[in-house]
């Protein structure tokens, strides 16, 4: 456990790295949304591409909140 918290500490652990397996549904969801961005970002005037932008970075945003919280969480029952 000290090992790990070291590592953590020093960097050399990034919990929120994923890495995706070719394959897996992850890619293939990413994939899709990848492909439905760029169908919508044809389709769309400058300004609503710009507006689209700002919306897929706020989504961006949440995600990473989201994954902090449930990391500070997780780690908080897992001291417990």
């Amino acid at each position: 456990m000290r090992r790990t918290l070291e590592e953590l500490y020093y960097g050399n652990i990034t919990p929120n790295e994923q890495r995706m397996v070719p394959g897996s549904e992850m890619q293939k969801a990413v994939e899709r949304v990848t492909s439905h961005e760029k169908q919508l970002m044809e389709q769309l005037g400058e300004a609503e591409q710009e507006i689209l932008t700002k919306f897929v970075r706020s989504q961006h945003e949440i995600n990473s909140i989201t994954a902090t919280e449930n990391f500070i969480l997780g780690f908080r029952l897992d001291v417990r």
